[in-house]
């Protein structure tokens, strides 16, 4: 990343492996098992949170200064209530039936605890372009593994990528359905979500062993 020093690189790197949100923290979980049966639910809800941790993380160091340390709690989640809010009219405008399927959980943006551990351990004591590069790189680390989960998930449970069938007719039986395929209903359920990521974790930690707790 040329125009980035090591340490500004970092930001955005690390999140995107060895110190992953989902994978390595382990936080942001009950979004990647409510809304990743399908890719394109996966993709608005990363883009989503790129747009809040982004802008909030910026927004919170910009007057981390003034802002008393009693009420830090309220401030940062009016904040990150705003923005939400931005998002949800955004999709309401543009994107409805997709924005009446993620209703409740862009709602949930707002206590992602991601987004306000970020908030709290980062953005509190940064500058403006450091905190936006943290914000950046969790939420694309984030985003990342909720794309990967739905990408899976909508592939092997339904058989479509974004609603286009890419694996043939299940009815006609083309495709590889015409060689006994079927799909794998259990792939829709949120339990197979917990199960997709616990693979990458597993693939994750099989790579690097620095990151296998004692």
């Amino acid at each position: 990343m040329g125009l980035l020093s090591k340490k500004d690189a970092a930001l955005i790197k690390d999140p995107l492996a060895d110190n992953n949100p989902i994978t390595i923290q382990v936080l942001g979980i009950c979004s990647a098992l409510a809304i990743t049966a399908q890719l394109k639910a996966s993709i608005v809800m990363a883009i989503s949170v790129l747009f809040v941790m982004g802008v909030g993380n910026v927004v919170i160091s910009a007057i981390r200064n003034i802002i008393p340390s009693k009420i830090r709690i309220i401030v940062q989640l009016t904040v990150v209530a705003a923005l939400v809010i931005i998002v949800d009219q955004v999709l309401k405008a543009f994107a409805y039936e997709l924005s009446k399927e993620l209703s409740v959980f862009v709602g949930l943006i707002i206590t992602n605890c991601i987004i306000m551990g970020r908030f709290e351990a980062f953005a509190l004591g940064n500058g403006l372009w450091r905190s936006f590069l943290d914000g950046i790189g969790n939420a694309l680390g984030y985003g990342v593994i909720l794309i990967i989960v739905g990408f899976f998930r909508e592939l092997l449970g339904s058989g479509t990528l974004l609603g286009i069938p890419v694996l043939g007719d299940p009815i006609e039986k083309t495709g590889l359905y015409s060689i006994g395929y079927e799909n794998n209903g259990f792939m829709l359920l949120s339990p197979m979500a917990l199960i997709v990521v616990g693979i990458i974790i597993w693939v994750q930690r099989s790579r690097n062993k620095a990151l296998i707790e004692d």
